[in-house]
């Protein structure tokens, strides 16, 4: 299965897949120091995002999320890439000035909510720089 994406940020990417049953916020609901989500009342609480394919419908929007997600690229605590299917311009934002300021990238992709249901299903994705999303067979 191979899907074209919408990209806001390009970057190469591939890991395992974490697929994020609700929305979730950069500011204040993740640690960019350890990569983990903070917040309390998320049904993913305490799962690391480093290293991952995120996957999740959408964020929790925040003027301060380009912050945070270029701090926890900066670490090397972020996500490989990030797919939604609603476009959030703060996180490509934070992306590009994190790759702009410090060589580090994180692509940021957008595809339809049809195309998310079968990534999600996914164990691990591999994303080319021209935002080609491939599953990768095990």
């Amino acid at each position: 299965t191979m899907i074209r994406s919408t990209v806001l940020n390009a970057a190469a990417a591939e890991g395992p897949v974490l697929a994020l049953e609700e929305p979730l916020s950069f500011w204040g609901a993740f640690d960019p120091q350890t990569g983990i989500i903070l917040d309390v009342h998320h049904p993913q609480r305490g799962a690391c995002l480093k290293g991952t394919i995120l996957l999740m419908r959408e964020t929790r929007g925040s003027g301060s999320a380009p912050g945070a997600i270029a701090e926890a690229i900066r670490l090397g605590t972020a996500p490989a890439a990030i797919i939604l299917s609603l476009a959030d311009i703060n996180l490509a934002i934070g992306a590009d000035v994190a790759e702009t300021l410090y060589g580090r990238a994180c692509a940021i992709l957008s595809v339809t909510p049809d195309e998310l249901a079968t990534l999600m299903r996914a164990a691990r994705l591999r994303i080319t720089a021209e935002g080609e999303i491939t599953v990768e067979t095990v």
